[in-house]
C-alpha cells in the first residue's frame, strides 16, 4: 500500500476546515446567493413591462410583467438558519403566477432566477471555500 505524499498535512487542513469558519463562509454564500436570486426575480419582472393603464400581461411561461409593483415590493430574502436562506414574495398573487392555476398558465420568475443564478452562486461558494483552504495550509 502506498502513502499519499503530503497526506498528514492534508488531514490537518481538512480538520481545520470542519469548524465554525466553514459554516460562516457557507452561510454567507447561501444568504448572498439567495439575495442574488431575489435581485434577478426583481429584474425579470421589470424587464420590458409597462405598469398602469398600458399594462400588458406577460405570455405564459414568461416572468410576470410589472403592473402595480406589489409583486416586487413583496420580495424578500430571509435567513432561515446557519446555512439556509429563502427568497419569498408576500404578494398574494405570487404563488398563482409562479405555478399557474386551473384558469391561468404559470408565469414563473423564482425558479428561472434560481436556475440562472446557480452557476454564479456555485462559483462564489468555490471561491469562499478556496480562500479557507488556502488559509488553512499556512
Amino acid at each position: 500500500m502506498s502513502r499519499m505524499k503530503g497526506r498528514d498535512g492534508h488531514i490537518r487542513r481538512l480538520k481545520r476546515l470542519s469548524g465554525r469558519e466553514v459554516v460562516e463562509a457557507a452561510s454567507k454564500v447561501v444568504y448572498v446567493g439567495a439575495d442574488m436570486i431575489r435581485s434577478e426575480v426583481h429584474r425579470s419582472i421589470s424587464a420590458g413591462s409597462v405598469s398602469g393603464k398600458g399594462h400588458v400581461a406577460s405570455a405564459p411561461g414568461e416572468p410576470p410583467n410589472r403592473d402595480t409593483g406589489a409583486l416586487q415590493a413583496g420580495l424578500e430574502t430571509v435567513h432561515r438558519g446557519p446555512v439556509e436562506a429563502e427568497v419569498q414574495s408576500n404578494a398574494p398573487h405570487a404563488k398563482p403566477l409562479e405555478f399557474g392555476t386551473s384558469t391561468m398558465a404559470a408565469r414563473p420568475s423564482m425558479r428561472p432566477a434560481r436556475d440562472k443564478m446557480a452557476p454564479t452562486i456555485q462559483r462564489l461558494f468555490d471561491q469562499e471555500i478556496g480562500k479557507l483552504v488556502k488559509r488553512s495550509g499556512k
